[in-house]
């Protein structure tokens, strides 16, 4: 009896290795351009922030500390800086303007503006990564 010959070809084994190696390349691709939108979108509300402090801080000028409108035309200024810079792949830009946080509004102080955005994970929710709570805080002093 005859053995029978072994072919020694490697035509598929490129193939191979590329079907094992792309998943991992197209996780770390979509890994980078996730937490480049994060961090991007943590800059975004820090300015958002800074914006809503320099309004606060021109409405206090006058001499008197903030009243409701004022604090209503801030939180819009915050809400519009937000809506026309975010950058959210996971879903809506959407700022709650409650949880905008405008303390220490008395004449002696600093004022301090707080702005918390829910960043919602698209490609690394696979991962288990939900959402995350972005803060942007901005202090101006009273001069």
């Amino acid at each position: 009896m005859k053995t029978p010959k072994i072919i020694k070809s490697e035509k598929g084994a490129a193939a191979v290795e590329f079907a094992i190696v792309l998943p991992l390349l197209v996780l770390f691709f979509c890994g980078m351009i996730e937490f480049g939108l994060l961090f991007y979108n943590k800059q975004v509300i820090t300015n958002a922030s800074r914006e809503g402090a320099r309004a606060a801080i021109t409405k206090t000028l006058d001499g008197t500390s903030l009243k409701t409108d004022d604090k209503a035309q801030v939180n819009q200024i915050i809400d519009d800086y937000c809506e026309n810079n975010l950058i959210n792949l996971g879903g809506s830009n959407d700022l709650n303007v409650d949880e905008i946080a405008i303390s220490s509004v008395d004449l002696q102080k600093d004022i301090t503006v707080t702005v918390p955005y829910v960043y919602n994970f698209l490609f690394t929710g696979i991962l288990g990564f939900g959402n995350i709570t972005l803060t942007g805080e901005t202090v101006m002093r009273m001069e």
